[in-house]
């Protein structure tokens, strides 16, 4: 079978010039015409067939072209906004090809940034608490000085703020350098000022564990004990403190003098016979300091 759209397709069959020898060698003007039909028709198919081809491949060409140039504003719209005309930064594609931004698995990580040591961290919590510390003794001192009971609890407030404030900055201090003994100190303190009783106890304990020759926190925890009625062991720190710092022993009877005074007036759950017997011994002490004063 011949091939459709090739030459031989559309060629005239072959003539037998033997048998046209006896034909009347006058063709009429019909079949002249119908000759010269045949053989255009050919030539103006073969002529139709190339310009149909060759109107085939300017579209073709055009389509190539059409491609080519939406390709390229493709590429530009990726690209748009990153060096090198790439649609990453870097000029690369996703996927570790070159130039891409990709971390290459056979190279160095990207630097993390230095992280801050424990010390230093520490260091600077308790630094801030120290400043939070003194803002609430001043609102301590205002409170105290207020002309009217509004101006005494903005004080109070400001003051509880402060504390709070103060509390978690050494706790943080805490938290990065467990054994600064000037947080725990600090943290006891605060406990102490908020009536945490129980909590300033632990907390001068730590203190005190890390520095048993730091005064002022035997003192301090000696208070913390008479705000949860353990006598004994305030009796026990005051006559400490009686023999190594007089001033610490001295404000300490001022607290135990408060306490007696309040228990008298109100029992609050201790026996009556407790509190005439701490009175008696109060008494005592009182007077053997007055004394021993005189002589120093």
């Amino acid at each position: 079978m011949s091939k459709v759209g090739s030459a031989d397709a559309y060629a005239a069959p072959p003539v037998d010039w033997a048998a046209a020898a006896g034909l009347d060698k006058k063709a009429s003007a019909h079949g002249t015409k119908n000759l010269k039909s045949r053989h255009m028709h050919r030539v103006l198919h073969k002529s139709g067939t190339r310009l149909l081809e060759g109107r085939m491949r300017q579209i073709v060409m055009l389509c190539l072209v059409s491609l080519a140039w939406l390709g390229g504003g493709v590429q530009m719209a990726f690209g748009q906004g990153y060096p090198n005309g790439s649609g990453m930064q870097g000029g690369g594609m996703p996927g570790g090809r070159p130039g891409s931004s990709s971390i290459d698995p056979g190279g160095d990580p990207p630097p993390t940034p230095p992280e801050v040591k424990p010390d230093a961290a520490a260091k600077k919590a308790y630094n801030a608490g120290v400043k939070s510390l003194t803002k609430a003794r001043e609102f301590e001192e205002m409170a105290a000085k207020a002309p009217n009971a509004d101006k005494k609890t903005e004080a109070l407030s400001k003051l509880n703020d402060a504390y709070g404030k103060a509390l978690d900055q050494f706790t943080e201090a805490l938290s990065n350098k467990g054994d600064m003994v000037e947080a725990w100190n600090n943290v006891g303190y605060i406990h102490l000022r908020l009536g945490a009783f129980n909590e300033s106890v632990d907390d001068y304990n730590h203190t005190l564990a890390l520095k048993p020759d730091l005064l002022e926190a035997i003192e301090h925890r000696a208070e913390a004990y008479m705000g949860v009625d353990r006598l004994e062991d305030a009796q026990a720190a005051y006559m400490d403190l009686f023999n190594h710092a007089r001033p610490l022993a001295d404000q300490l009877m001022v607290v135990m003098q408060k306490w007696q005074e309040d228990h008298l007036a109100a029992a609050n759950g201790m026996r009556p016979a407790d509190i005439a017997s701490f009175g008696k011994w109060l008494q005592e002490r009182d007077g053997i300091a007055k004394q021993t004063a005189s002589t120093q």
